[in-house]
């Protein structure tokens, strides 16, 4: 059986089986299934745990005497098995459908790894694990998926978030799902019993170091140059990579250029744009050509390579006359050279 992690919870409420399987990438929704998982099996008296990592030296028997034997300090243990590649191995096959065909009630069985496979899951022990338990897959979230995500993890902390307001957050916590949390905990302290808006998530996250390079991408995207230009200095003296701000300048030339190419009435849903940031690409795409983009896109490849092969010695410069192109493209005639 296949649950999902926000619907993990109501299950373990509902029953605790002897066998789970979490396995996935998203480090936040896997910590969180194994620890509501731990938790629903203190409760039923799975005080003793005991943690096994199934690397190369690993010896697979010590799992099987862990299972069989009788522990002195609890009638009941929660054995917890990680499984770096994903993958038992003929051996730990063979031991897991031992242990499975043999498995004591008064034992909770957790295995979780990384993200598996059609290949792993429809192994032998992988089906019968899941048949006397359940398999719960952990991957990032993204777009729709991510904002709703926000808005039920906002209504557990007794604050609701608007519609634009989850859509930004999820804009900026997307491949980190941890940093949503976090920010969800710090916006309901702030905003206790209010629907957070649009407004409220742009002042209290965006103001956030971690963030400048999204109101840098506000600011060139805007035709703002002498914002722009104070905010390049403020993220060089924050100590920010120079390959975050290529990567976000890529980015924004991919979604332009697309926005560009589309013919008719722009869908700003589709490429997840919302609210005042409409405004903002619409200027951009007034200024730049197709043509533009073309000649920009050149230039952007040019210098991720030149970042990535050698040393640049004055990297934010570099980045400053990459950043005015999206607000003076005449500026690409100049050129540039690390």
């Amino acid at each position: 059986m296949q649950i999902y992690p926000d619907k993990l919870q109501a299950a373990l409420n509902r029953t605790l089986a002897s066998v789970y399987l979490v396995f996935g990438d998203e480090p936040y929704q896997k910590y969180q299934s194994i620890d509501q998982i731990r938790k629903a099996g203190l409760a039923q008296g799975f005080d003793e745990r005991k943690t096994f990592v199934a690397d190369k030296e690993f010896e697979w028997s010590s799992l099987i005497d862990a299972t069989q034997t009788m522990s002195l300090f609890s009638a009941k243990q929660l054995i917890e098995l990680e499984l770096p590649t994903g993958k038992p191995g003929k051996d730990g096959s063979k031991t897991l459908l031992s242990i499975f065909d043999t498995l004591s009630t008064d034992t909770l069985l957790i295995i979780h790894g990384p993200k598996v496979g059609k290949d792993v899951q429809n192994t032998k022990w992988f089906k019968q694990a899941s048949s006397l338990g359940s398999f719960t897959p952990c991957y990032p979230l993204e777009g729709r998926a991510l904002s709703q995500w926000l808005v039920n993890l906002a209504q557990t902390k007794q604050c609701q978030l608007s519609a634009d307001a989850s859509s930004l957050l999820a804009e900026y916590c997307e491949g980190n799902m941890l940093a949503g949390a976090q920010e969800i905990d710090k916006l309901a302290l702030n905003f206790p019993n209010k629907t957070i808006e649009l407004a409220d998530i742009e002042n209290a996250v965006v103001n956030q170091s971690r963030y400048n390079v999204f109101q840098l991408v506000d600011a060139f995207l805007a035709g703002d140059g002498k914002k722009t230009t104070k905010l390049l200095l403020a993220l060089e003296s924050e100590g920010l990579e120079p390959a975050i701000v290529i990567w976000a300048l890529a980015k924004e030339w991919q979604t332009l250029t697309e926005l560009k190419l589309t013919s008719g009435a722009i869908n700003w849903n589709k490429f997840r744009i919302w609210g005042n940031r409409q405004s903002i690409y619409q200027s951009a795409l007034s200024r730049l050509s197709i043509n533009d983009l073309k000649q920009l896109g050149d230039t952007l490849s040019y210098a991720d390579s030149t970042f990535k092969s050698k040393v640049v010695m004055r990297p934010y410069v570099a980045l400053s006359y990459l950043c005015l192109l999206f607000i003076h493209p005449n500026l690409i005639q100049l050129g540039w050279e690390a």
